[in-house]
């Protein structure tokens, strides 16, 4: 494995797996957080608790899951459920493929397994959704199988105390096989939970409190003063920018809404028909278009509603709104999955993107 520093390498005191175990187990119970998923015996909840947390803060998770074990207090519920009102309890908490892919799971689940989750780790997956991270955290967590769960954080401190010189991207069964060496069948779960902790509290990203570390001692990064050059980061490309138009489309007091084809962002998901303006194109003409294209539906912009910017995961907008006054033409799932006229009490009712959010109370204004 390679150390990726520059000077003549120090060597950490050995570390041996107990060793590492009893250290990172020993730091968990002194420094337990009480997260609702976590004490727990139901490995349907630290399922969807896992699936919740991935690339998201754990203080944001905490009222979502909340809410949702409230609502789906088991797999069967979440299989019964329709995909408008899942997206709708997952609303604001991103990536929903997650989200869909979890649907899709426990359906699959009470049909193949009578609502049991399977407890093997070759079943389990090749559930839509279940990758390498999910699937180690529930099986340890769960299950108690020694398996690892790579995160962000646990790769961080592996890869300072291996001073592993390449980014997670490019080795993740390095990674995987250096947590598998580690991990002991003594309390797998609390394991990889202390790992994904210690790193999210002590081996951080920036200035890392190396004088409270339990592993210092052992660490290659540490004894060097290296811990800055790790981990190796893949730089990356600026999130892109786009100019969108939508139409909030009205007859007889409804308002004509579509539906996101379920592959791609959002999918899934409600809106006020619109896209991306073309080169050279004003924003009412996108509308315009967009109406068209989508629904087959004439429309006329009648007075111009507010510009939203919003920032999603991956990409940025600037969002121009219009209402609309609906002309002719009968509506059809061209270029979306779905479409309803709705009157405007049922917006909440329907999961819609953050940034049409921002648009609701021009609505309700102009409905009254």
């Amino acid at each position: 494995m390679g150390n990726g520093l520059c000077t003549r390498e120090i060597m950490p005191e050995r570390m041996t797996k107990s060793l590492v175990a009893d250290k990172l187990l020993a730091w968990y119970d002194a420094h337990l957080h009480s997260f609702p998923w976590r004490g727990i015996n139901d490995p349907y909840k630290t399922w969807i608790s896992e699936v919740m947390l991935q690339q998201t803060r754990v203080l944001t998770v905490v009222p979502y899951y909340n809410r949702w074990v409230v609502a789906f207090p088991s797999l069967q519920c979440v299989a019964r459920a329709n995909a408008d009102y899942i997206l709708k309890m997952w609303e604001g908490l991103g990536y929903y493929a997650r989200v869909r892919n979890f649907h899709s799971a426990c359906k699959i689940v009470m049909r193949e397994y009578s609502g049991v989750i399977p407890n093997d780790k070759e079943l389990f997956s090749v559930l839509p959704g279940v990758g390498p991270y999910i699937s180690g955290a529930v099986m340890s967590i769960a299950f108690n199988h020694p398996v690892p769960a790579v995160d962000s954080n646990a790769f961080r401190v592996i890869s300072r105390l291996n001073a592993i010189d390449q980014p997670f991207i490019k080795c993740k069964k390095k990674a995987f096989d250096v947590l598998s060496s580690l991990i002991t069948d003594k309390r797998p779960g609390d394991f990889n939970q202390a790992l994904m902790d210690f790193g999210r509290e002590v081996c951080t990203p920036k200035n890392p409190d190396c004088n409270a570390c339990h592993l210092s001692s052992h660490c290659i990064a540490a004894v060097n003063n290296a811990v800055d050059k790790f981990p190796v980061t893949v730089k990356s490309k600026g999130r892109p920018h786009y100019r969108v138009a939508v139409g909030i489309i009205w007859y007889k007091n409804k308002i004509l809404i579509s539906k996101r084809k379920e592959k791609g962002l959002l999918g899934g998901m409600w809106e006020f028909p619109g896209g991306k303006i073309a080169r050279y194109e004003s924003a009412k003409k996108c509308v315009i278009r967009e109406a068209k294209e989508e629904l087959g539906v004439n429309v006329r912009p009648k007075s111009f509603v507010k510009q939203i910017k919003h920032a999603y995961s991956h990409f940025s907008i600037t969002l121009d709104a219009y209402h609309c006054d609906y002309i002719d033409g009968s509506p059809t799932a061209r270029g979306c999955a779905d479409w309803r006229w709705i009157f405007p009490a049922q917006i909440a009712e329907l999961p819609f993107p953050a940034a049409n959010h921002k648009l609701f109370g021009q609505i309700y204004k102009e409905f009254m």
